[in-house]
């Protein structure tokens, strides 16, 4: 019979629902518009509109299963330089392994290197997904977490812990807070082909509106 510790303690189930919810609100209320938010109304009717939805759509199911994978996690022992959920897993190793379980994306291996890449957000625009980071080895940068949601991300924290949500709001972290960034839906690797297509879509003219006389030469077609 497997230890005890492998099995999904009861919290994580909350914390799914949680971070799914959370992930629904944030995308729902900002990645469609912001998709659409430079295009002319009238060029977000019929195929373009849904293009724009559909891209909505596959940003949040990433930040949906990357939560999702992330939360899995917790419980899994910390180790120094560690990558692999079966012998340990430090703050980037566990940010490492998620991304590339759920998007096939291998990141950079240290939290310096993530400090660099994705598109930096404030702590007040965060949204699941994205990557919280914070001096506590007296350096910047110096660890890495998932956000997953109401004020709450997931990390491996130190020598002799476990991976563990931990609330972003607290006052240590808000002391300790270097920055946020966004991948999902920013690096080229990660932005949903549909978003392109979207662009395409909301930047092509509108065809010229058909005269009467234009129409009755085709029968077939509706004005």
């Amino acid at each position: 019979m497997p230890p005890m510790r492998n099995q999904p303690p009861p919290r994580k189930h909350w914390l799914h629902a949680a971070a799914a919810a959370c992930a629904g609100v944030a995308f729902l209320a900002c990645a469609a518009p912001s998709l659409a938010q430079d295009a002319p109304v009238s060029l977000l009717d019929g195929r373009a509109a849904t293009v724009v939805r559909d891209a909505a759509a596959t940003a949040l199911l990433s930040a949906r299963n990357l939560t999702s994978s992330a939360l899995d996690l917790i419980g899994i022992r910390y180790r120094w330089g560690g990558a692999d959920p079966a012998t340990g897993l430090d703050c980037s190793g566990l940010v490492q392994f998620v991304f590339q379980q759920v998007t096939g994306v291998t990141l950079p291996r240290s939290t310096k290197e993530l400090s660099r890449i994705g598109e930096q957000v404030t702590l007040a625009d965060l949204q699941p997904g994205d990557l919280v980071f914070f001096n506590t080895r007296r350096f910047a940068f110096s660890h890495v977490g998932i956000y997953v949601g109401d004020n709450r991300f997931i990390h491996a924290p130190r020598r002799g812990r476990e991976v563990e949500v931990a609330t972003i709001d607290k006052s240590y972290w808000q002391k300790h807070f270097n920055g946020a960034r966004r991948l999902i839906g920013v690096l080229p690797e990660m932005v949903p082909a549909l978003i392109t297509e979207a662009s395409a879509a909301t930047a092509a003219p509108l065809a010229p509106q058909q005269s009467p006389a234009e129409l009755a030469e085709f029968p077939d077609v509706q004005p």
